[in-house]
């Protein structure tokens, strides 16, 4: 059965075990890792170093970095058991190429089964850029303070 767009909750691939508002990496492949761990640790991927590379392979096809200090990595990977979202922030900027140039600070780090690419992956990243598109919302996902903050604002927004 096909997902349908306004049918996707994404409170089923977000929990709080897969968010982490104290990244402590100062790079982009840092972050990356850092993230893909939260994954693994998660039983959400099985291997973490595939995965890392799909979605290496996936930041060499075009920038993912956004605006306003927000980057969306993906990874269409045979390491993915559940397709699953993980947020994270870090504690200062880092280099990342992005649309407007600047540092990011918050990364959302999707990790999806190659079999859900052609349907829930694109529905998951245009529910997440359909709300990265609202400032105010944007804005928010740089101040909140706990995990549980992160994943109202989700929930409440899409």
């Amino acid at each position: 059965m096909e997902v349908k767009f306004e049918d996707l909750d994404i409170g089923k691939v977000i929990n709080d075990d897969l968010i982490d508002l104290e990244l402590k990496s100062t790079t982009k492949l840092g972050v990356i890792q850092e993230l893909t761990h939260l994954l693994y640790k998660n039983h959400c991927i099985n291997s973490e170093e595939n995965f890392i590379q799909d979605v290496l392979y996936r930041e060499d096809q075009g920038v993912t970095g956004l605006e306003k200090g927000i980057a969306i990595p993906h990874g269409k990977s045979e390491s993915v058991i559940k397709t699953t979202l993980a947020i994270g922030r870090t504690k200062k900027p880092i280099e990342w190429e992005s649309m407007d140039g600047k540092p990011i600070e918050v990364i959302f780090l999707f990790a999806v089964r190659k079999s859900d690419s052609n349907t829930l992956h694109i529905k998951l990243l245009q529910k997440v850029a359909t709300l990265l598109a609202h400032e105010d919302i944007l804005n928010r996902f740089h101040q909140v303070k706990t995990k549980q903050e992160i994943i109202s604002l989700l929930l409440k927004n899409t």
